[in-house]
């Protein structure tokens, strides 16, 4: 009787471990994830860290440039076919840092400033396929 009833404890947690390992997919019932979905997440970069340097993206892809004030910042693109700025600021009641979205594929000279402050930050944007 005790072999019976272990027998049945065990099926009874193996059915329960797997009905819910099946059940959690890590994300809501219904709606598919972000990988699934075909999501790419944007490059992240510290607008503080970028003078001077290189930030490559893909082409479909965005480019987040996390500032202190997003409303703050404007930018000059030297070519303006290969990619435009997109301001920071509030929509919505959402803050939004500034970014850059890609337009074509090449390299081109990306200048922001900080308006409150005069703070430039220049960097080379190298959008890739």
């Amino acid at each position: 009787m005790r072999t019976v009833t272990r027998a049945l404890t065990v099926i009874a947690i193996l059915g329960a471990v797997l009905g819910t390992s099946a059940c959690t997919s890590g994300t809501p019932s219904g709606r598919s994830s972000a990988s699934d979905a075909g999501v790419i997440a944007p490059v992240i970069v510290q607008l503080a860290d970028q003078d001077g340097r290189t930030v490559s993206v893909g082409l479909g892809n965005v480019v987040d440039l996390v500032a202190v004030d997003p409303k703050a910042w404007t930018a000059k693109i030297t070519d303006p076919s290969i990619a435009e700025f997109v301001a920071g600021g509030t929509r919505g009641g959402a803050t939004f840092n500034p970014g850059v979205q890609p337009l074509a594929v090449g390299t081109t000279e990306v200048t922001l400033t900080n308006d409150s402050d005069d703070t430039t930050v220049v960097f080379t944007l190298e959008v890739t396929e």
